[in-house]
């Protein structure tokens, strides 16, 4: 990992959260292809055979390009860690991912503002997934109180490759929250986008989930949980388009109300050729109150009984 050397303390703080929030700390290793920032920033990067990341300072933020040779399967996923160590400002980053043919890729995106207060992140990906290639991106969240977020992923999937999008804010409150994701398919082509939120006082979070189902026998899934609390406000858009032969897709949206939280759901169905499927299921409810009386037999009070279920949904 090269590390610039005015930046020592602000990538030595980075590591000292990720220890702290049981993150894995390996990832900062010279095995790992990697991009450190903080605030508008490069603090830290490393490229490993196959793989190219370039970063540039932008205003207010940090312009990253990742490229991804044909025919590599990379032993460890790439780190894109990106941080703002302050308690107010604004920040900007934009990543521009390439996979090439036949590759297999792994990527850990963890965004970490631990003391915000009056914050904005916006950040925006364009993920390209060559010809028979797969990706996984797991983007995970450590917030302070403060943080209003604006996260847009753009994916293109080629033909007969693959891509799995996982998005987690649940250890912590969301504030504001404005999360979108659109997957376009090619032929043969798959996707899996799933998000995870918990809502907590008055938070605001609005999530839409796109799939273009372009190509012949593409497939996807839109899947999407929330724990709405108190007095936080939920919208959820969950929209599935079917265009190509046998495309197949599916959305699922499930809600779960605690206190006076104002939810709402919707799931948008388009079928534009008679050979393709598309289906859905969503629910907006308290919790499963079978559940509760199962786990309260046990010998769990029902707060203790909702805590379990809650984490349960929310994979933690």
């Amino acid at each position: 990992m090269t590390i610039k050397v005015d930046r020592v303390k602000e990538y030595e703080a980075l590591l000292d959260i990720y220890e702290r929030e049981g993150l894995d700390t390996s990832l900062f290793g010279d095995r790992v292809a990697a991009i450190i920032i903080s605030g508008d920033r490069i603090i830290g990067l490393n490229n490993v055979p196959g793989v190219e990341i370039k970063g540039e300072e932008i205003e207010n933020g940090v312009r990253a390009d990742v490229r991804i040779a044909d025919g590599v399967e990379l032993p460890f996923p790439i780190h894109l860690c990106t941080g703002y160590l302050k308690s107010e400002g604004y920040q900007r980053v934009e990543f521009n991912i390439t996979v090439g043919k036949n590759s297999k890729a792994r990527f850990t995106s963890h965004c970490i503002f631990p003391y915000a207060k009056d914050f904005t992140h916006e950040a925006i990906s364009r993920i390209s997934v060559g010809e028979n290639s797969s990706v996984l991106y797991d983007d995970e969240h450590i917030h302070g109180e403060g943080v209003r977020m604006i996260s847009r992923t753009e994916v293109e999937v080629g033909k007969g490759g693959r891509y799995t999008g996982k998005f987690s804010l649940t250890k912590q409150r969301a504030r504001e929250l404005k999360l979108e994701m659109t997957a376009k398919l090619g032929d043969g082509a798959v996707a899996e986008m799933t998000s995870k939120v918990k809502a907590v006082k008055d938070d605001s979070v609005e999530i839409r989930e796109v799939l273009q189902l372009e190509g012949a026998h593409s497939r996807g899934d839109l899947k999407s949980t929330v724990i709405a609390f108190d007095n936080s406000k939920v919208n959820v858009v969950n929209e599935a388009y079917g265009l190509g032969d046998y495309a197949k897709g599916h959305v699922e949206c499930h809600e779960v109300v605690k206190g006076e939280a104002d939810v709402q759901t919707i799931p948008l169905l388009r079928v534009r050729n008679d050979k393709a499927e598309l289906t859905h299921e969503a629910s907006i409810g308290r919790i499963n109150e079978a559940q509760l009386v199962q786990l309260m037999a046990k010998g769990l009070t029902e707060e203790e009984a909702a805590e379990l279920i809650i984490k349960g949904l929310l994979g933690e």
